[in-house]
């Protein structure tokens, strides 16, 4: 479990608000398995990460793309 059984559900409550958001971004209903990856690997586990990934996501998913490839490469 990546957020931990503590902050399990307010993650959960993260990700529907961005589904939301994506929705009213992008026009769809939701976002691509890729872009939801992309945030889990930039959130480092933390609410706070997730939620910079997730507002990175609906302001152009492209930048958090990039962000999330750099991040694989160094590792």
């Amino acid at each position: 479990m990546v957020f931990g059984e503590q902050q399990a559900p307010v993650a959960l409550d993260i990700f529907d608000i961005f589904e939301l958001a994506w929705h009213d971004c992008y026009g769809e209903i939701t976002p691509s398995p890729g872009v939801v990856e992309d945030m889990l690997s930039l959130s480092d586990g933390t609410i706070g990460g997730l939620v910079q990934a997730a507002l990175l996501a609906v302001t152009d998913w492209r930048d958090l793309r990039v962000a999330a490839d750099t991040r694989r490469n160094r590792s």
